[in-house]
Parts: structure tokens; C-alpha cells; sequence
């Protein structure tokens, strides 16, 4: 086995590592999701935690951990006689995300209950995490099926597995710690909520901080042994402190005017619900005791805040995570209460340390962060020699704009709520919310042989097709003689996700009529729809000399969102250029995941003015969407009094259907899905 890196040689992180530890000093703070860039030691630290975690007690050659003091009486390997116990580790189990149900919950063992008639249970990673750490590295890209099963789990501190006869349930209650990229994607709302922390990582720009991470990397891939020789006195120490800190957790008072803070703040920053305030409590109540106090102060109500309020106050999927210090603070002045509090606040000072991130030991080399905004900005694209040349309806060059035929990003309208659009047609992409799709998850339809590995069995249907044999095969036993040729595969239908691209028309003839906003409102609408439905999404723009691939299709649609709001216009209308890349862009997609589907969104009025003959240029590359029969739905962005039906032309070219823009908002949308699928079959 593998030597981990030692927790206290993690270079800066200080917010990481006091949520890790604040953690393990009281497990009922709820777990931390650590959200960061690559490369930024998150999985590292969550990795070091366990080798910190205090040892514990389990009843000898329990499968499910549990308790010799308070034994679970409804344990599939009870009950328990008293007495008989052994001391191990806390484990550290890590769930992997294509891991399939049966793997997490556990499952019956089909061959001996088939073969002897006995209903065995193989327990899954539900119960090895049970009083341990469950981590799950990317938990943005965990299928929804395990996501729900999390979230049972979590809520009622048991597991639950009802199936194939099979009625067993146990307890899992586990410290839920997850890591994760928002480039990738983001999280559902219910999984997020029952993340007690959640902290922000960044690769530090200090360069002297830099070079101690690639010493101390170094270091531990040439001899790991050593490396964790030398730092085994600070492990030792935070492990030593971590043990006291439990201890003196249950005499931490947590007075009235804590409280009363911990309310107001909830209050004041507009969190749903009261898990909250109650983690707000519980985190506050584990800073006092790290500190080796007996009383909450408000510098530890500030600091539970920091942690435990960024990713409960988003109001929707594209609000970035974080919190207003100044109106923090403001509110906790303004809530301060009178409760005699120590005036000391121990050695180690409010936050737990001398250096105020966790209290560690001091690291050689550590540097204070550098607080510098990493946030960078989309690449705009060129606007192309012929940007200058407007065509019929094209903008004119602004004074002191950004170039010439080149207008500034307007803003988006404020998004809406739109009906659901659909492929047509039966998949089998990945799990989500929006198509019809054969998948693993779902509602059995029917049963069919296994090609390949059996992953789903068809109980009723394999013992029908093996009840006919049982005399021919001697069959002498209470047990069924079942054969390889006997198991049957279940079928199973579900909805998955699909590839929406929106391909954005952003020529001078959008901006002109100031439609920029409206049109942008309404795809940031459907970019919201496609993040509740577990899409992939993809923006492709033309405008100027061609088209761009503003964002290449992605899981994450703040991402989308971001591109979107920064999107220039102005220029000629290369429509064939817009479609052709959009077409580039979805051969590739097939090569990567070919059972993903896809959902083309053209944003347009229509016109074509770019390149040697526009019209019948963009006319053949329609067709060719037609062709392999890709769904697709024109958003006609055409106005004014006379209209030429452009817009109706390229739906019909797509072999899709198109809708004008203001039948995009509330209701007016309902036949889209008719139509799309309408228009599929008829082009089918």
C-alpha cells in the first residue's frame, strides 16, 4: 500500500484544511465539498485527513461497523453479543463515480439464491463507510440514481435495499466528503445542501509558495517513507489536538447571543431552510473546541459562516458561490449580544491557530496567500478582415467602440421558465432529465438475453425460462438448476441527457434592432433548462469573416452562461460558416460519446450575407443536419412589419421546425416539442 502525503506537509489551503478538521473534531458538521481549479491538492488533503482520523471500536467480524457500546439492532449480522469488539481505523472509502448501484448499496448474491435458496446480502460502500469517511472525487459528474441513494442515505442515516425478494436495511451514517472542478459542471441543488462546508481552492501566485509545493511533491514521490518520517511529529500533534478537541467538545457552550447571530445571519443572506443555522451551530460550537475554548465567540460564528453559507445562499445554477464579508459583518455587529463571554480567546486565537487556518504547525516555506482575482475573461474571437464591411441591416461602427462593425455585450433579459424540448425517439446516452432512453436505471419494460456481462437481472423472466428444464437436469434440491442460457437481462427505460448546441447568430443584422438582450434571455432560459436536465451544452457564434467555437460542449452551463453574457455582435451574417463549424463540432461529440444525442438550437433571423453565394452556401449545410437526422429547432429572431420567412426557410433546410422568438417565452413554447418530434418523424 501506498505511503499518502502527510496532512500537515499540504502547502497553504488553510481554509481546506479547517474544514477537514473541523470535521473529524465533530462528524455532525456534515462533511465538506471542496470546489476548485485542477491541480490544486484537493483530493491530496481529503486523502491525508483519514491517516488523522481517531481510531474507533467495532464489533468483531461486523461487516457493518457497528457500535459494542450501542450495537444496531436491526444489523443484518446481529444480533451482537456483548464484549466482543476490536479497535481499527476510521476508514477512508472512496466511492468512484461509475460506480454502479449494487456496488454502493450493496446487492443479493443471485448465485446462492438461486442456487440454494438462500437470501445472502453482499454489502456495498454504504456500509464500509458506515462511522468513516465516504469521499467521492468529481461529485459533479455522479450519475443522478447514485445522487438519490447519497441523498436517502444521508437524511435517514441508514441504508435501505428493497429487491429481488430482498429487504435489508442498516446503518450508514458517514462523514460525506466530496471534490470537484465547476468547469465540469455543477451540482444538484439537494446534494449541495446536505454538504455541511464548502470551501473555494485556488493554486496560490506567490511564487515562493509555488516552488515549496514542487519541493515537498518531489520529495514525497522520491521516498514517500521518508518524507512521512519527517513530518510524523506534526501528524502526531494534530492528531493529539483533534483527540482533545473531541473531548472537550461536549462542554462548548453555545450562548443565546451566538445564536442569536447565527439566525440573523441565516436570515439576512436568505438560505432556504433551517439546516443552515443548525450546521452554522455545529461548526461554530467545533471552532471553539479546536481552539481549546469552552465558550462560542463571534469570531467563530463569523468563520462557521464563511463556511457554511456560500453554496446554500445561490438563487440559481449560474450564481457564483460566495458571501458579502462586509454585510457579515454588519450583521453580526448589529446582533452582537451581552452573553459573558471569555475575553481570552486561547492560545491559539479565534481561528483555531497562530496562523489562523486550522491551527497547524508551522510549515517551512508557507507564505501568506495572494489574494489576486483569478478570474479571467472569455475569449471575445476576432472579428475577422471583413468585420468593417456591414452588409443590408448590418450595424455601423460606434465611435470609440471596439472595432469597427463591432457593438459592446448588452446584457441579457431575465431568463424564463420553458417547456421541455426532446430528441425524438428511444436512446441510450447517459442518465438525465430530458429524452426517452434505454438505460440501467428506470422502469423495467421488458427482458431480453444478456449481451455480454449480465448487469441486470431479470429475476421473474430467468427463473420462467429455467422452470421448464429442472427435471431434465436432475433437479433433486429445494435450489433452481439455473444455466448461463436461463439469465435474462432487464430492460430498462429511463430519460438521459443530450448535447444541446446553440448556435448564435451574432451579426451587425441581430444587433441593429436591438434584439441582442431578448435573444440572449432566451437561450440563458434554455441553458438553465439544460443544467435541471443533466445536459451537455455547447454555444457555436457567427458573426464578421466566420464562426467561433465560444464553448466547446461541457457539462458545466455557467460556463455557457458566461460566454453568452460577454458575447459581442456586429459584422456580416456568415450563416454557412455558423453551421458548418456547429456540424465539426458534433462529428467530433459523436467520436467522443456516440450514444449521446443531440439537440441543435439555432438562434437567427435568417439572413445570410458572408461568404460567395450566402444563401445557397447556407442551404447545403442545413441539409447536411438533415441528412443524419438530427433534431433541430430554428429561434426565428426576425422583426418588424415585414418579415421575409427566412428563419422558416433554414427550419425547413434543417428538417426541423422554427418558432419566433417571442413564442419562446411562458407558455408559447408548449408545441415545441410536438413539432420537433412531428417534423422527425416526417423527415425520418
Amino acid at each position: 500500500m501506498s505511503t499518502p502525503f502527510p496532512f500537515t506537509a499540504v502547502v497553504g489551503q488553510d481554509d481546506l484544511r479547517l474544514a477537514l478538521l473541523l470535521n473529524a473534531v465533530s462528524p455532525a458538521v456534515g462533511g465538506v465539498l471542496v470546489r476548485g481549479e485542477k491541480g490544486t491538492a484537493k483530493s491530496t488533503a481529503v486523502r491525508a485527513l483519514s491517516a488523522l482520523m481517531p481510531a474507533l471500536d467495532a464489533v468483531t467480524g461486523c461487516r457493518f461497523s457497528c457500535d459494542p457500546a450501542s450495537p444496531d439492532p436491526g444489523c443484518p449480522d446481529g444480533p451482537h453479543e456483548p464484549g466482543a469488539s476490536e479497535r481499527r481505523p476510521a476508514r477512508m472509502v472512496e466511492l468512484p463515480v461509475g460506480a454502479s448501484e449494487d456496488r454502493l448499496v450493496g446487492a443479493l448474491d443471485i448465485e446462492r439464491a438461486l442456487a440454494e435458496g438462500v437470501k445472502a446480502f453482499e454489502p456495498g460502500l454504504l456500509a464500509d463507510a458506515h462511522r468513516g469517511v465516504l469521499y467521492v472525487d468529481e461529485v459533479n459528474l455522479l450519475h443522478d440514481h447514485l445522487v438519490d441513494l447519497l441523498l436517502d442515505a444521508a437524511a435517514m442515516g441508514a441504508s435501505y435495499v428493497e429487491r429481488e425478494g430482498v429487504s435489508v436495511r442498516h446503518a450508514a451514517r458517514f462523514l460525506l466528503v466530496g471534490t470537484m472542478n465547476p468547469e465540469e459542471g455543477e451540482l444538484r441543488p439537494q446534494l449541495l445542501d446536505r454538504f455541511g462546508l464548502t470551501v473555494e481552492v485556488a493554486a496560490s501566485r506567490d511564487p515562493d509558495q509555488r516552488v515549496e509545493v514542487v519541493r515537498r511533491r518531489l520529495a514525497h514521490d522520491d521516498d514517500p517513507e521518508a518524507f512521512a518520517a519527517r513530518w510524523a511529529d506534526e501528524e502526531a500533534a494534530v492528531r493529539g489536538r483533534i483527540t482533545a478537541a473531541r473531548e472537550l467538545l461536549p462542554s462548548v457552550r453555545l450562548g443565546d447571543a451566538a445564536l442569536r447571530q447565527i439566525a440573523a445571519t441565516c436570515a439576512a443572506f436568505e438560505v432556504d431552510g433551517m439546516r443552515a443555522d443548525i450546521v452554522m451551530a455545529r461548526t461554530a460550537t467545533a471552532l471553539a473546541a479546536w481552539a481549546g475554548r469552552t465558550d462560542v465567540l463571534a469570531e467563530d460564528v463569523r468563520q462557521a459562516a464563511l463556511l457554511a453559507l456560500p453554496h446554500r445562499r445561490r438563487r440559481n445554477p449560474f450564481d457564483a458561490p460566495g458571501l458579502d464579508e462586509d454585510k457579515l459583518d454588519e450583521t453580526l455587529e448589529e446582533f452582537g449580544g451581552s452573553d459573558e463571554e471569555d475575553p481570552d480567546p486561547g492560545p491559539d486565537g479565534p481561528g483555531g491557530g497562530p496562523d489562523g487556518g486550522g491551527g497547524l504547525p508551522p510549515q517551512p516555506g508557507d507564505t501568506a496567500h495572494d489574494t489576486a482575482d483569478d478570474a479571467t475573461v472569455p475569449p471575445q474571437g476576432d472579428a475577422g478582415p471583413d468585420a468593417g464591411r456591414s452588409g443590408e441591416g448590418d450595424a455601423q461602427p460606434q465611435p470609440g467602440g471596439p472595432g469597427a462593425g463591432e457593438q459592446s455585450p448588452v446584457r441579457a433579459a431575465e431568463p424564463f421558465r420553458t417547456k421541455t424540448l426532446s430528441v425524438p425517439g428511444i436512446g441510450e446516452g447517459a442518465a438525465g432529465r430530458r429524452s426517452r432512453a434505454r438505460t440501467e436505471h428506470g422502469r423495467t419494460t421488458g427482458a431480453r438475453r444478456p449481451r455480454g456481462a449480465l448487469t441486470k437481472l431479470h429475476l421473474a423472466a430467468t427463473v420462467h425460462a429455467a422452470a421448464p428444464h429442472q427435471r431434465a437436469r436432475g433437479r433433486s434440491g429445494p435450489g433452481l438448476v439455473v444455466r448461463r442460457d436461463d439469465l435474462r437481462q432487464a430492460v430498462r427505460e429511463g430519460r438521459e441527457g443530450n448535447l444541446v448546441l446553440f448556435v448564435v447568430d451574432a451579426s451587425g443584422s441581430m444587433a441593429a434592432r436591438q434584439r441582442m438582450g431578448a435573444v440572449k434571455g432566451a437561450v440563458l432560459s434554455l441553458l438553465l433548462d439544460a443544467y435541471q436536465r443533466r445536459d451537455k451544452v455547447g454555444l457555436v457564434t457567427f458573426r464578421g469573416a466566420g464562426a467561433d467555437v465560444a464553448l466547446p460542449p461541457t457539462s458545466s452551463v455557467d460556463a455557457a452562461a458566461v460566454r453568452l453574457e460577454s458575447l459581442p455582435t456586429g459584422g456580416r451574417t456568415p450563416l454557412a460558416a455558423g453551421l458548418l463549424r456547429a456540424h465539426d463540432v458534433l462529428r467530433v461529440e459523436r467520436l467522443r460519446d456516440p450514444a449521446r444525442r443531440a439537440l441543435v438550437v439555432v438562434v437567427t433571423d435568417g439572413r445570410a450575407t458572408g461568404g460567395p453565394e450566402p444563401v445557397a452556401t447556407a442551404g447545403r449545410a442545413a441539409r447536411l443536419f438533415a441528412a443524419e437526422g438530427v433534431a433541430s429547432v430554428v429561434v426565428d429572431c426576425e422583426s418588424g412589419p415585414v418579415r421575409l420567412g427566412l428563419a422558416g426557410e433554414l427550419a425547413a433546410e434543417l428538417g426541423g421546425t422554427a418558432v419566433t422568438l417571442d413564442e419562446l417565452r411562458a407558455d408559447s413554447i408548449a408545441g415545441l416539442v410536438k413539432d420537433v418530434q412531428g417534423t422527425s418523424r416526417r423527415a425520418a
